[in-house]
């Protein structure tokens, strides 16, 4: 479908596969780089409907122009998240971002185990965001505190997990399906599955495979995106 300077400006949903180690920033800057180019604009909005780790792959929501307004009701839909766990070490992250800090036994890790500590985390949960993440306290980001060493309290706040099945055990890998709420941090999720378990977990692969009734299955590369722009 070939889109013009007007679809843009009055408003575009694009999905697109978000790269590893990329950011969502940098995902947004280089598509509103490309449209600026493609039709000589001097500026355009362009947004995402909720952020991507770097660390992470999957569906991303774009909006452009006067759709830019509506990404609020993007970022407030049920997510889908597909990945892997790695249990039996923690890292100060949840994920592969930091160094592993502890090792834990696994001997008494078992596919039953595995499956029945999932029920713990279905429903409304009390979920502690990760020091290593965006949230704001008292003006900075609380992975700007995290890298200088610095501790500070984080609050537990209410999520909900309305699906989550372990899809496939290679120990120390578990691969898992989740479905869940607004807020809900995937890395974290790993590391209190791995205190349920009496062991430890921390999150090393992510993908993004849902947002509400939008799937990564008809989403682009970034790419494919370039390319069809220049048709």
């Amino acid at each position: 479908m070939i889109r013009t300077e007007e679809d843009f400006k009055n408003g575009q949903v694009l999905l697109i596969d978000k790269p590893l180690e990329w950011t969502s920033f940098q995902v947004v800057n280089k598509l509103r780089w490309h449209i600026k180019q493609r039709f000589k604009l001097k500026k355009i909005k362009v947004g995402h409907a909720g952020t991507l780790d770097p660390l992470a792959t999957g569906l991303l929501i774009i909006c452009t122009g006067k759709q830019t307004k509506e990404i609020h009701t993007y970022q407030g839909q049920i997510k889908e998240y597909t990945g892997t766990f790695s249990i039996g070490a923690t890292t100060p992250s949840y994920d592969l971002e930091t160094e592993v800090n502890e090792i834990f036994s696994t001997n008494h890790i078992t596919e039953a185990l595995l499956k029945e500590t999932t029920k713990q985390f279905l429903g409304e949960i009390q979920q502690k965001p990760p020091i290593f993440s965006a949230i704001k306290k008292d003006g900075k980001r609380l992975y700007e505190l995290a890298r200088k060493g610095e501790t500070t309290e984080i609050k537990a706040r209410a999520v909900t997990v309305s699906e989550f099945e372990i899809t496939n055990i290679n120990l120390p890998k578990v691969d898992f399906r989740v479905v869940c709420s607004k807020g809900t941090y995937i890395r974290s999720l790993a590391y209190d599955f791995g205190k349920a378990l009496h062991s430890g977990a921390h999150l090393s692969a992510l993908r993004r495979t849902k947002i509400g009734d939008f799937s990564v299955e008809k989403s682009a590369s970034i790419e494919s995106f370039i390319e069809r722009l220049k048709d």
